[in-house]
C-alpha cells in the first residue's frame, strides 16, 4: 500500500500514485523492515528537481519495477526540503564512499538506517557504464539474503566513519584581517575574469560570496573584491541564467558562460539574489543592479506569493512543449525560436528582439530554441521599443504556453531569506508594497511556524504547519529576516521575535567551543547528528545563525550573543582560507564582526527623521544595523535598546552612531550622516 497520499509535501504526493508502496519517513517504516527482514530503499529528492522526475517516470512508475521494490525492500520517499536533517545525514555518506552526489539520492539501509549501499540517479537500463536499477535492486536483494554479515560490516563501518566526522570544536575566535585577506586571495585565483564567477561549468549564483565581497570593499576599500562583485553580478544579469522577460534566477547554468540555465527557480536562490543586486546597487549605483533587484522581488511576489502571504518553495523546470502529446520538457516555458518570435511580433520587431535577446536560427538550447540574454549587454538602444517587446512576449509566455508547476510549501529558512531581501529592496527604491508583502511572510511564520516555547516549524501549506522540526537554518534565517525587517519598519517587535529565536539557538543547537549542531538536541537522532558549517545553495545554518547573532547582539548589547557570534566564526578562520567559495556567508559575518559591526540609531518623526533612516539603511558598512523611533528616553528604548538614552538634539531628528564601545558625535544633518556612512546618494 502506497502510504502517502495524506502526506503534506507536493513531492511527496506527486508519487502518491506510484505502484512503489511507499512509506514517509518514520519509526513505522523502520518496524515494517525488522518485522520482514528486508532492507529499506531510501529515496530522496524535491518537486522541482528534473533527475527525480526522470527516474520516477522510469522506475518508479514502472509496474514490473515497483513489484520488485514492494517484494524485496521497505520503501521510504523523503523530501529533502522537509527533512534536510535526513537528506544531510546520507548525503555525507553518499558523497564519502562515491565521491559525488546529488538528487535523486538513492540508499540501501539496514532497519537500524545504517547505510550500506549508495547512488543517485539509476537508469532503467544499462547505460554508459552506469548499472540499471533493476540491477541494483537485484544486487543489493541478493548481499542482503547472501552475505548478510558483510553488509552489516560494511553498515557499521560507515556508521562509525560519519560519528568520527563531528566538529567538536568550532576554533580559537573569529577570522582577523590576515585570513579576511587570504580568503579574498583565494577567491581571485579561483575567478572567471573572463565570464564573471567562480570555476567552470556547472556554474552556481555565487550569492554569499559576493555578499562577503561588497562587505570586504566596504571595509578595506579592495577594488579587486568590487569588480569580482559587480563583473559577476552583470554577467548573470546578461546571461540566460536571468528570466528577461519575467525577472528572477534559474538554479544554475550548466555551462561556464552563464547562457543556458538548468531552469527550475528556487525561492532561495532569488531572495538570496534580489538582495545581493541590491547590495551592488547600494554600493555603486548600478542601474542594472537595481532593475535586477526591484524585477526579482516583483518575481517572487508574482509567482511565488502563495495566498497565506508566504513564498512558495520552487517552480518546476519542466512544462509542456505546446506540441499534441502535451509532452513535458525542460526549459519549454523559458525558450524561443525566430519562428516563435515573428508569431509574436511581426517581422521587423522579431528580428530587433532576435538581435537583442541572441535568438539565433541554430539556437543555443536544444531543438533550434535559444534561451533569451543579452548578449550586446544594454548598450545605446531604441529603451521604448525593448520595453515594448519584453511586454509582449511575456503577454504572450503567460498566455499561450502551460506554466510550470509550483511546490506551494512553505519553507521557514527560504522565507526569512525573502522577508530580509523584500523588506531592503522596499526600502532602498522606494517600494512600500515590497516591505508589507516581507511584513505578511513574517507574519505568517509568526502565527503558523511558532509555536508558544518559540520552537520553529520547518514547513507549512495551506496554512497548516507540517510535522517536521525546523532546523538550525530555519532559526538562523528567518531571524534574520526579522532584523532586517525590524530595521526597515521601526517596529521592534521583529527584534524581539528574533531574540526568541536566538535563545532557542544558544539552549539547543550549540556544542562546546562555539560549534553548532544542525538539529537541536531534542530532535529526532539519526544515525549521526548533522553538523556542516559550509554553505551549499544557502548559508549554512551555523553562519545563518552567527550572523543573526551577533546582529542581535550589536541592536541589544547581549554579551552572551556577542560570544556565540564569535565562537561559532572560529570554523570560518580555519576554512575561510581554505575554501573560500564554500564558506562565503560566514566570511561576510566575519567581515561585520571586524568592523563592529555598526550600530545606527535614529530618533525622532517626520520628514528629517525618515531621511535620516533612509541614510542609516543605504549604509555599505559591514553587517550595520540600523534602529528608527521616537526616543526612549533614560531608560526607555522598550523595544529598540538602541534608542535608550538618545535624545533629539535642538528638537530635531537625530542619528547616532556607534561601534566598537565608541561614539560618534550625534548629528541632525543628512549629508553629514551619508559622508560618515559612505552613503552614495
Amino acid at each position: 500500500m502506497n502510504r502517502l497520499a495524506e502526506e503534506q509535501s507536493p513531492y511527496l504526493l506527486q508519487h502518491a500514485a506510484n505502484p512503489v508502496d511507499w512509506w514517509p519517513w518514520g519509526d513505522e517504516a523502520f518496524a515494517e523492515a525488522r518485522r520482514r527482514n528486508v532492507p529499506v530503499l531510501l529515496s530522496v529528492g524535491y518537486s522541482s528537481c528534473h533527475w527525480c522526475h526522470v527516474m520516477a517516470g522510469e522506475s518508479f512508475e514502472d509496474v514490473t519495477t515497483a513489484k520488485y521494490m514492494n517484494a524485496h525492500f521497505v520503501n521510504i520517499k523523503v523530501d529533502r526540503e522537509e527533512r534536510p536533517d535526513v537528506d544531510a545525514v546520507y548525503m555525507e555518506a553518499v558523497q564519502a564512499a562515491t565521491g559525488q552526489g546529488g538528487w535523486p539520492m538513492t540508499v540501501f539501509l539496514d532497519a537500524g538506517g545504517a547505510p550500506f549501499y549508495f547512488g543517485t540517479y539509476f537508469p532503467p537500463a544499462p547505460r554508459g557504464g552506469m548499472a540499471s536499477f533493476p540491477q541494483v535492486l537485484e544486487g543489493v536483494s541478493a548481499a542482503w539474503t547472501g552475505r548478510r554479515a558483510e553488509v552489516a560490516e560494511v553498515a557499521a563501518r560507515i556508521v562509525g566513519e560519519l560519528a568520527g566526522r563531528s566538529l567538536a570544536q568550532s576554533g580559537d575566535g573569529p577570522p582577523g584581517e590576515p585570513e579576511l585577506a587570504q580568503a579574498l586571495l583565494g577567491l581571485t585565483r579561483e575567478y572567471d575574469a573572463r565570464r564573471g564567477g567562480f570555476g567552470g561549468a556547472p556554474k552556481f549564483p555565487p550569492s554569499m560570496v559576493v555578499e562577503f565581497l561588497l562587505r570586504h570593499h566596504a571595509r578595506t576599500g579592495s577594488e579587486g573584491a568590487l569588480q569580482m562583485a559587480t563583473d559577476t553580478c552583470e554577467a548573470m544579469a546578461r546571461g540566460g541564467i536571468y528570466d528577461q522577460l519575467g525577472g528572477g534566477f534559474a538554479r544554475y547554468s550548466v555551462d561556464g558562460e552563464w547562457t543556458v540555465p538548468h531552469f527550475e527557480k528556487m525561492l532561495y536562490d532569488n531572495a538570496l539574489l534580489c538582495r545581493a543586486y541590491a547590495h551592488v546597487w547600494r554600493a555603486t549605483g548600478s542601474e542594472l543592479a537595481r532593475r535586477v533587484a526591484v524585477e526579482t522581488a516583483d518575481f517572487m511576489v508574482r509567482e511565488l506569493r502563495t495566498a497565506e502571504g508566504g513564498f512558495a518553495s520552487a517552480l518546476d523546470a519542466d512544462s509542456a512543449d505546446g506540441g499534441d502529446g502535451g509532452r513535458h520538457v525542460e526549459g519549454a516555458f523559458y525558450v524561443w525560436t525566430p519562428d516563435q518570435l515573428r508569431e509574436v511580433l511581426g517581422e521587423s520587431d522579431a528580428e530587433f528582439a532576435a538581435q537583442y535577446y541572441g535568438v539565433t536560427p541554430e539556437g543555443t538550447f536544444e531543438e533550434g530554441a535559444s534561451v533569451l540574454q543579452l548578449p550586446l549587454g544594454e548598450g545605446v538602444v531604441d529603451a521604448g521599443r525593448v520595453e515594448s517587446v519584453r511586454a509582449r512576449l511575456f503577454a504572450a509566455r503567460e498566455e499561450l504556453r502551460e506554466r510550470p508547476g509550483r511546490d506551494d510549501k512553505i519553507v521557514a529558512a527560504w522565507n526569512g531569506l525573502a522577508i530580509a531581501a523584500l523588506a531592503e529592496t522596499g526600502a532602498y527604491f522606494d517600494r512600500p508594497d515590497l516591505v508589507e508583502r516581507a511584513t505578511e511572510a513574517a507574519d505568517l511564520l509568526v502565527r503558523v511556524h511558532l509555536d508558544g516555547a518559540a520552537r520553529l516549524t520547518r514547513t507549512s501549506k495551506d496554512g497548516r504547519a507540517g510535522a517536521n522540526a525546523g532546523v538550525l537554518e530555519d532559526y538562523g534565517d528567518v531571524a534574520e529576516g526579522f532584523l532586517a525587517l525590524a530595521g526597515v519598519t521601526g517596529e521592534g517587535v521583529w527584534l524581539e521575535f528574533a531574540g526568541f529565536l536566538l535563545d532557542i539557538v544558544l539552549d539547543r543547537f550549540t556544542a562546546e567551543g562555539g560549534a553548532l549542531y544542525d538539529t537541536a538536541d531534542d530532535s529526532e537522532q539519526l544515525i549521526r547528528r548533522p553538523q556542516d558549517p559550509t554553505d551549499n545553495a544557502t548559508p549554512s545554518g551555523w553562519t545563518a545563525a552567527a550572523g543573526a547573532l551577533l546582529s542581535y547582539a550589536a541592536h541589544t548589547g547581549s554579551e552572551r550573543h556577542r560570544s556565540a557570534a564569535e565562537g561559532a566564526l572560529g570554523v570560518v578562520k580555519a576554512l575561510g582560507p581554505r575554501v573560500p567559495r564554500f564558506i562565503g556567508w560566514g566570511l561576510a559575518v566575519a567581515e561585520a564582526a571586524l568592523d563592529g559591526p555598526r550600530e545606527i540609531a535614529v530618533v525622532g518623526t517626520g520628514k528629517e527623521a525618515a531621511a535620516l533612516h533612509r541614510a542609516a539603511l543605504l549604509a555599505t558598512a559591514p553587517g550595520a544595523v540600523v534602529a528608527a523611533g521616537e526616543p526612549g528616553g533614560e531608560s526607555g528604548g522598550e523595544e529598540f535598546p538602541l534608542l535608550a538614552g538618545r535624545p533629539l538634539v535642538d528638537g530635531q531628528a537625530t542619528a547616532y552612531v556607534c561601534r566598537h564601545f565608541v561614539c560618534s558625535a550625534p548629528t541632525t544633518e543628512l549629508s553629514r550622516l551619508k559622508a560618515e556612512l559612505g552613503v552614495l546618494e
